[in-house]
This record gives C-alpha cells, sequence and structure tokens, in this order.
C-alpha cells in the first residue's frame, strides 16, 4: 500500500495528492500539521531529514521530493504521463525545473507570505511572479497541455501553485492561456484540487 506522509495547505503536497487521484491509486494518508511542528519531531526526521512534506513510501521505497515523487508514480504506474522520447523529455524537464526553482520563487514564495506568514518582500516575489507568468502564458499560447497534446507530469508539476497564486495576491486575470490550462487540468477524470484559503486582494 502506498503511504503519503502530507499537509493539506501544502502546494507541493498537492502535486502528489493529485497525481495519486489521477492516476486512481488507493493509498494511506498520514497528516503531518505543520503548524504544530510535527515535521521537527524526531519521528518524522528518521523519514525526512529534511524536515518537509511530502514524503511517499512505496513498499518501502521512500521518496522525499513532490517532483520526485510524481514522476517516480508516472514511470511505475502510468508511464503515458511521461513520455520517454528524446524531444517529449526536454520538454517536460525544463518545465520540472521551472516548477522546482521559478515557480518556488515566484507565485509559490507569494502564497508562503499570506498563508504562512513567512517573511520575505512581498512586492518584490508578487512582480517575480508576474514576469514568471507572463513566460508561461506565452509558451501555452495555442497551446492545450505544456507539452506534446497530452497531459503530462509536467503539468502536475505546475498546476499547484500557479492556480493558488491568486491567495498570494497574484492575479491571474491578465493570463487568458494560463486560465484555459488550469481549466483543462481541472477538468481530468479523477482531479482532486486543493484547499483553498480565504483570497486576499490580488494585485
Amino acid at each position: 500500500m502506498l503511504k503519503l506522509y502530507d499537509f493539506e495547505l501544502s502546494g507541493h503536497a498537492h502535486r502528489a495528492r493529485l497525481m495519486l487521484a489521477l492516476l486512481k491509486l488507493p493509498y494511506e494518508k498520514v497528516t503531518v500539521n505543520l503548524a504544530q511542528g510535527e515535521h521537527k519531531q524526531d519521528d518524522y526526521r528518521a523519514i525526512n531529514p529534511f524536515t518537509q512534506v511530502p514524503v511517499l513510501d512505496d513498499d518501502g521505497l521512500v521518496i522525499r521530493d513532490s517532483i520526485a515523487i510524481i514522476t517516480h508514480l508516472a514511470n511505475r504506474y502510468a508511464p503515458e504521463w511521461n513520455p520517454q522520447t528524446v524531444n517529449e523529455q526536454a520538454e517536460i524537464q525544463q518545465w520540472l525545473a521551472l516548477a522546482a526553482r521559478t515557480l518556488a520563487e515566484g507565485p509559490a514564495r507569494a502564497r508562503l507570505i499570506t498563508v504562512f506568514g513567512a517573511q520575505f518582500d512581498q512586492a518584490t516575489v508578487i512582480a517575480t511572479s508576474h514576469q514568471t507568468l507572463e513566460i508561461v502564458n506565452q509558451l501555452l499560447n495555442g497551446k492545450q497541455w505544456m507539452v506534446a497534446n497530452k497531459p503530462t507530469i509536467a503539468d502536475i508539476a505546475c498546476y499547484s501553485y500557479i492556480a493558488h497564486a491568486p491567495e498570494g495576491k497574484v492575479a491571474l486575470d491578465a493570463y487568458p492561456n494560463i486560465l484555459a490550462w488550469l481549466s483543462n487540468v481541472e477538468a481530468l477524470d479523477g482531479f482532486e484540487g486543493m484547499q483553498k484559503t480565504p483570497l486576499p486582494p490580488a494585485v
């Protein structure tokens, strides 16, 4: 049985939940209460010394990174979600890199400020987010999905923090291609959304 160490408000954890939901894989959910510091306790440090969520335990294989988790799930259970042609892999890897760094430093960080009280310069983070989203919107022009003509792990990796960017005061109204792409992801059979927090005024 798959076991996911999870926290509902984590966009990283939502990536894993969304992939599991879309693949219709049964799993045991173990909630790690970050607000109460459970991720800092010795029991959880033994599972993930980096004290982060999510963690996936797949029959003893412990995976401690959200992008590694969705990649593993695709490779093991649904390879069509991670096509291996040279061109498609190059495109997928570019989107995964964007999810791991650029989105993390933009929309994800903006959300950390408003939802979790993180101490970043809000104006700078919001400006960085819009710079990134403008490029993503351009790259999605005329495309239903990020790679090829089908959903892949690239879409799952990027979805959560882009969809919830307004929670970090980052409005999406100016990005029609992004909005259409979000709708495509949300229309997938088995889609599972992330719990929303009250929206602050977006800019």
